[in-house]
């Protein structure tokens, strides 16, 4: 079979449907080609979302526990686990549904099928039931993501061991779970694995967990994870993986310590690689570096009419940093303006959230950039002792001449919510002044944005900071 299309998107995440429905609305006609049966990719069926479904069970779980301190007694939750996995699955299920009406709605042919270029113009589809076509493009869109990345030289194979999509898969509840990576993908599943009743360990080879979080936001996190892990070591490797009969023997090395540990199970949670072999891009001259596709600003590859979004051309490999490539990408190919979004957030969905965007204290302290950072602690939140969840902390970084936002941090109970009012204040150039002056609703945990910013000017109400200290904040 020969098919020809004026557009091309390989890949059916967030990236490529999102690029696909986009140029479908411009009047491309446009042809969606994942190897699964549905859009969605990996944020969907195997990442983003299930996870997010499973970590709303574990929250439901811990906040049965803490509900003594309120007066509120319950008993422990009997686990359905074969109930969880299917309340997980329909969820997926709904919204895979919803992507591919969606499809139908806009005009967008969606093939299931592996591709690989023969050419710059010519991709070879690959079907479930084997057959072959090829398939003959005008342009194209390569969103294919990425893939979890594993332990070199380590045998990963063993039974026991899982990825993040083999553990979002809930086969089971181990007694005792070792998570290799203290990054947002560990920390997450550690956190659903720990609520359902493993005894969770974590190892990170860095010398903290969530590298790319100011410290002062991570504290409260961790002291939390403390109580609820087993143990969380850092600068801490795994140098060999042995299976016995009843789980695996686990050896780490930190510094020159070597000790052992054994785990009914292990969670490889060490990044992601992004998906760029077996695409047969060096048949069509698509340049690579380190693996990552190379583009420019606009998203054009080495080959003009070749675009690559999301996980596949690096930078921050999230569903929402993909969309805004699609966006991008689509603008291209239409000769419109690109949009100007440029500030990608990041949200870790642990207990407490953490989430930050723009410029972080830590980095503006690596690249010799004077800033001001002002901390407003949720202690002195009402809503934050409502929730009884007071460990929370809201914090902007700005400059000082300008008093301009350049950057926000916050750890707390649904700070992921709250994240994006500051990055609108990022994109939009405001002032901590500005902030300041808006009205939040009392008593809300958005409050603690505004408090912070008014701690900056000296006229926080619910949180007192001596005049002498205000001029040297953070």
């Amino acid at each position: 079979m020969n098919r020809t299309t004026p557009l091309v998107v390989l890949g059916g995440g967030p990236g490529g449907y999102t690029a696909a429905f986009l140029a479908a609305e411009q009047g491309i006609p446009t042809l969606l080609l994942d190897a699964d049966s549905q859009p969605g990719g990996v944020c969907l069926q195997r990442g983003c979302i299930p996870s997010k479904a499973l970590l709303q069970v574990a929250r439901l779980i811990l906040e049965n526990r803490e509900a003594a301190r309120m007066g509120l007694h319950f008993a422990p939750p009997a686990i359905d686990l074969a109930g969880v996995r299917h309340w997980k699955e329909a969820v997926v299920q709904r919204l895979m549904g919803g992507l591919a009406e969606q499809c139908r709605r806009r005009g967008v042919t969606f093939l299931q099928g592996q591709g690989r270029l023969l050419d710059a113009h010519t991709l070879l589809v690959s079907h479930p039931d084997g057959r072959e076509e090829s398939l003959s493009f005008d342009n194209a869109i390569l969103a294919t993501g990425s893939r979890p990345a594993g332990l070199p030289g380590l045998d990963l194979t063993l039974p026991g061991i899982m990825d993040s999509t083999q553990a979002l898969a809930l086969e089971r509840i181990p007694r005792t779970l070792l998570v290799v990576g203290g990054g947002t993908i560990g920390l997450e599943l550690g956190t659903v694995y720990a609520a359902l009743g493993s005894a969770v360990s974590v190892v990170e080879k860095s010398d903290g967990l969530l590298p790319g979080a100011d410290r002062d936001l991570l504290r409260p996190l961790a002291q939390r994870l403390a109580r609820l892990f087993a143990s969380v070591q850092t600068q801490t490797q795994v140098t060999a993986l042995q299976r016995e009969t009843d789980g695996i023997r686990v050896t780490v090395q930190n510094g020159e310590n070597r000790t052992e540990h054994w785990a009914e199970a292990l969670l490889v949670a060490t990044g992601r690689l992004p998906n760029s072999q077996n695409l047969g891009l060096e048949k069509a001259g698509i340049a690579l570096e380190r693996g990552f596709v190379t583009v420019g600003a606009d998203m054009r590859s080495s080959v003009p009419h070749i675009l690559a979004i999301g996980d596949l051309i690096g930078g921050a490999m999230l569903a929402h940093k993909a969309a805004a490539d699609a966006r991008r990408a689509v603008a291209t190919l239409t000769n419109q303006p690109a949009t100007g979004r440029k500030v990608v957030p990041v949200v870790t969905y642990t207990d407490p959230e953490l989430a930050y965007a723009g410029l972080t204290e830590s980095a503006a302290r690596q690249q010799g950039i004077p800033v001001k950072a002002i901390r407003f602690p949720w202690a002195a939140s009402g809503r934050a002792h409502t929730l009884e969840r007071t460990e929370g902390l809201s914090k902007w970084i700005i400059d000082p001449p300008s008093e301009r936002v350049l950057g926000v941090g916050i750890v707390g109970a649904h700070a992921g919510e709250l994240l994006a009012y500051g990055v609108q204040a990022l994109e939009q150039g405001l002032t901590i002044r500005q902030v300041a002056q808006t009205l939040h609703p009392h008593p809300t945990l958005s409050e603690t944005l505004q408090e912070a910013a008014e701690l900056s000017l000296g006229e926080s109400v619910h949180y007192y900071a001596p005049r002498r200290e205000r001029s040297t904040l953070g």
